[in-house]
């Protein structure tokens, strides 16, 4: 076998024998999550003027603009406040359980539904962070995103060493959940409802029966040939979807740093002064005036906005550059969070970043966070009389965040 060939074995066996980037997608999983969740609560006394009916955007124009381009909401299939209140309530608890982990695959479905729901509804209400956090929503659905950080990697741990004592593992919740949404998904299809273009419900018809599939294979006692299979397909759409992630960063920063070169302010490097005069994107007027009083710092920051956009997804070749312009490009993010009062379109793009973090930080960042876990619950404990037997699970003493 000469070496082409091998390396082509080796590749297909690297995208078929296992979901790559545990840690990657369980940080995209969480930043996503916890993005749409703070915005879910931040707006909460605004949420019928956001996207509800006393927003400036009605629902007759909604179902203009729907009737026009297809796009999926739950929003509309019914009216009135109460639905309106039912599909707001089931986003942010959608949001919440994604951001812990908890029965991923489902909730990655409804926390799409809630942000497609929600988005198209009224969809002039963003500041470019929504974009990126529609399209993370879908991609989302096709990752194995809880391997890691994760109740159900918890919960997996603990069945797997259930199974290894000789004990029976039954779960309810899980097909409890399927029937549930199995009979919405249905009763919305019957009754005319699921219209629009067919991606979406495409989607969350495959989504069910795969979970069906997934549950009858794993009621063998031993893995067989259907389990194999599955595990197999959920490893290649995954690996497929993380690749994804990747080129629509990459894809984002291109477009943007490309477009920035042909504006005339960023050639002179002057653009970043004018957002600072801007009442609007000030919140912190003497730290905005502050940085606009330097124009050699105007410069550094519009020219090196442009080039750390532009070399990004060339760098993806060299880990050691590609690693110190992400660290940049995070910083900026942040700064862009604080000085020009957009919070949720940094956090966004930090989450969409973080898909290139590398694995050893992701390693330690999880056993810190697991210390620090564990100081916490140790202070919490109450202190033992002399002599006295402690009385623990086997539950309470497994160590580490996630499987």
């Amino acid at each position: 076998m000469n070496r082409f060939s091998l390396a082509v074995s080796r590749g297909i066996a690297r995208v078929t024998g296992a979901a790559l980037g545990p840690r990657q997608t369980a940080v995209v999983r969480i930043g996503f999550s916890a993005t749409w969740l703070l915005f879910l609560l931040r707006e909460f006394p605004h949420r019928h003027e956001l996207y509800g009916p006393d927003g400036p955007w009605s629902r007759d124009l909604a179902e203009q603009l729907i009737g026009a381009n297809g796009a999926f909401t739950a929003l509309m299939w019914f009216d009135g406040r109460v639905w309106f209140e039912t599909v707001y309530a089931l986003a942010v608890l959608a949001g919440g359980l994604l951001l812990l982990g908890w029965r991923t695959r489902t909730m990655s479905v409804l926390f799409m539904v809630g942000v497609l729901s929600l988005q198209n509804r009224s969809v002039f209400m963003g500041d470019g962070g929504d974009n990126v956090l529609h399209l993370m929503s879908i991609y989302l659905v096709f990752t194995r995103c809880a391997q890691v950080w994760s109740l159900d990697a918890r919960r997996a741990a603990r069945d797997r060493a259930a199974r290894a004592r000789g004990e029976r593992v039954t779960d309810r919740t899980g097909p409890a959940l399927w029937a549930v949404l199995g009979g919405a998904l249905i009763t919305v299809t019957l009754v005319g409802r699921m219209q629009g273009d067919w991606l979406i419900p495409a989607v969350l018809w495959t989504v069910w029966t795969a979970q069906a599939l997934w549950w009858l294979a794993g009621r063998r006692a031993r893995p067989g040939e259907l389990r194999t299979t599955l595990d197999v397909v959920a490893d290649v759409v995954h690996n497929g979807a993380l690749l994804v992630i990747m080129a629509e960063a990459c894809l984002i920063y291109a477009t943007a740093g490309w477009y920035k070169i042909q504006g005339s302010r960023w050639q002179d490097g002057t653009a970043v002064y004018y957002p600072l005069q801007l009442e609007s994107f000030s919140p912190w007027p003497a730290l905005a005036g502050l940085l606009s009083a330097s124009g050699t710092l105007v410069m550094l920051l519009t020219y090196g906005t442009v080039l750390v956009q532009v070399a990004f997804p060339f760098t993806l070749f060299n880990r050691r550059v590609k690693n110190v312009l992400l660290a940049v490009m995070i910083a900026e993010h942040a700064a862009i969070a604080v000085v020009l009062g957009l919070p949720f379109f940094s956090l966004a793009m930090i989450a969409a970043d973080a898909v290139f973090l590398p694995t050893a930080f992701l390693r330690r960042l999880g056993g810190w966070t697991a210390r620090a876990r564990d100081r916490v619950l140790r202070r919490g404990e109450r202190p033992r009389i002399p002599g006295q037997r402690g009385h623990e699970s086997p539950e309470a003493t497994h160590v580490g965040f996630g499987a």
